[in-house]
């Protein structure tokens, strides 16, 4: 038995009906690499087998009365893997806008919290879905978030799949599974009594830490004075900041790594993450004015940062803080963006830096626990979203995966597409996701906020194709100063190092 930090806690106060508060992943798999035909009997038993490599697949939740406390997790007594196995089917024609339509649904549904919150989908019947093999298969693992983050998505990944056709040998538990009994709300109440108590004593453990954080931000707001970095509530209004409905709404496009490593060549200290924000602020513009609803200002992301460190590497929960960024959605030209969104981001970490990048997951331990349940019960009903300028428009997630092909019972992993929740007042959540020399663009909203998800998709990739062009034009110009010099005189021929290719999309 084992209770939950502030943070995961705070996943579960900000659940509601329309809001639930878990996290997925669609992977798809070519079943031509396997030696055995595909089953779903073969990949129940394959995640039998597997159970005690992740302790989210047994534990469930047990909540102490009237939320006076976080949580706990316990080995759940009644475990059965059954329930949380689902196999289902596409409807003809198998197509991308089907299967989106399906995700869309399931994803619309709350964990049952009396369960181990987890649900394993396993999805046939795919067989017109461009980019992907036309035997291929998905699974849909669908998450609370207030059991893991998006780095402890990764070691879930990991102990589902091989890095090879063949697979490992798993080894056996070295213990036997023994499940808990729940404890009654007098004994949960007691627990609460001690660790009030000692809660006090714990506070005055991060005063020094809080204190520190304070007086360094401080020392570094001068040199933000004439170009602050974002700051909460100091984002526009848009169609994304409004209270959301129940159904979710989801889709996505997969793209090679290449061209965005290729793209940030273009700007001086441009990363991979800077051309991502880029090209998902290229498809805001293009949504908002779609909408006639582009602000003057430019949008701001939240972007999580994992502070696990590498003892805290395997544990499942939360490891995040984060950041806002300024995403230059005022800027029309691609490779101005990304110069701005490049700068942006760099005033924005070396203010996350200064403050500390774990403040967040130190200090929320402390927060009362029926303090914040009835702080997010009552910001829903009152609709109070409506009443503030937004927190942020939207969170842009960016998970670092695997650059290695991974296999199930021998299937190649051929990509995995991400979501994450959304909640009043901010309706667009992207999950980034690299894997194998591709990356990944998860879109995630509701049918209130976003009935066309599918042109905003088509605006991720013509923000894409928008961007790799004048990244292309650049570097061409570059290469042809630095490696062709000519005389003033003779007329200067490009010549290419390596054009980016084509963009290639699975939708």
């Amino acid at each position: 038995m084992r209770q939950l930090s502030g943070l995961d806690q705070g996943f579960l106060h900000l659940e509601t009906a329309n809001s639930p508060m878990h996290i997925a992943g669609l992977c798809f798999y070519d079943p031509s690499t396997a030696k055995e035909p595909f089953s779903f009997q073969a990949i129940r038993d394959g995640i039998e087998k597997r159970l005690h490599l992740a302790r989210t697949f047994r534990e469930r939740l047990v909540e102490v009365p009237l939320s006076l406390d976080r949580a706990y997790w316990i080995e759940d007594p009644d475990f059965d893997l059954d329930y949380h196995l689902r196999h289902t089917a596409v409807p003809q024609p198998g197509d991308w806008p089907t299967l989106a339509a399906m995700v869309s649904r399931i994803l619309s549904h709350p964990l049952d919290r009396s369960r181990p919150l987890w649900e394993f989908y396993v999805i046939e019947g795919l067989g017109a879905i461009e980019g992907m093999p036309p035997s291929c298969f998905a699974t849909l693992v669908k998450i609370h978030h207030a059991a893991i983050d998006g780095v402890s998505a990764n070691d879930i990944l990991f102990a589902l799949t091989d890095m090879t056709p063949e697979g490992r040998n798993i080894e056996p538990p070295r213990r036997r599974w023994v499940p808990e009994r729940i404890p009654t709300a007098g004994q949960l109440l007691l627990r609460t009594a001690a660790t009030s108590v000692v809660a006090p004593f714990k506070l005055l453990e991060v005063v020094p830490k809080l204190a520190s954080s304070v007086i360094s931000a401080a020392a570094h707001l001068p040199k933000y004075r004439e170009n602050p970095p974002a700051a909460p509530f100091q984002a526009p209004r848009t169609p994304l900041n409004v209270p959301i409905s129940a159904q979710r709404i989801w889709d996505g496009t997969i793209f090679p790594l290449d061209i965005v490593k290729r793209i940030r060549k273009a700007v001086d200290g441009a990363t991979v993450n800077d051309v991502i924000l880029t090209i998902c602020a290229g498809a805001l513009r293009r949504w908002l004015e779609k909408h006639h609803a582009l602000p003057d200002k430019s949008l701001i992301a939240f972007a999580p940062i994992s502070v696990r460190n590498e003892a805290e590497k395997g544990q499942l929960g939360n490891q995040v803080s984060g950041m806002l960024v300024s995403i230059a959605t005022d800027i029309a030209h691609p490779l101005e963006r990304l110069a701005a969104v490049q700068q942006n981001t760099a005033r924005s970490k070396s203010l996350t830096n200064a403050i500390g990048a774990r403040a967040l997951t130190d200090y929320t331990r402390y927060v009362p626990s029926a303090t914040a349940a009835l702080a997010t019960r009552l910001y829903t009903r009152m609709k109070a979203a409506e009443a503030h300028r937004p927190l942020f428009n939207c969170v842009i997630t960016n998970v670092p995966g695997p650059q290695i092909p991974l296999y199930s019972l021998g299937s190649k992993l051929v990509a995995q597409i991400g979501y994450g929740p959304i909640f009043d007042g901010m309706g667009l959540l992207l999950a980034i996701f690299s894997y194998n020399g591709t990356i990944s663009i998860g879109v995630s909203s509701c049918r209130r906020i976003m009935p066309d998800i599918a042109d905003f998709v088509s605006f991720l990739k013509d923000a894409l194709a928008e961007l790799a062009a004048a990244a292309e034009a650049a570097l061409t110009e570059e290469e042809v100063d630095v490696l062709e010099p000519m005389p003033a005189s003779a007329p200067k021929r490009p010549r290419r190092r390596g054009e980016i290719p084509p963009v290639a999309t699975a939708t």
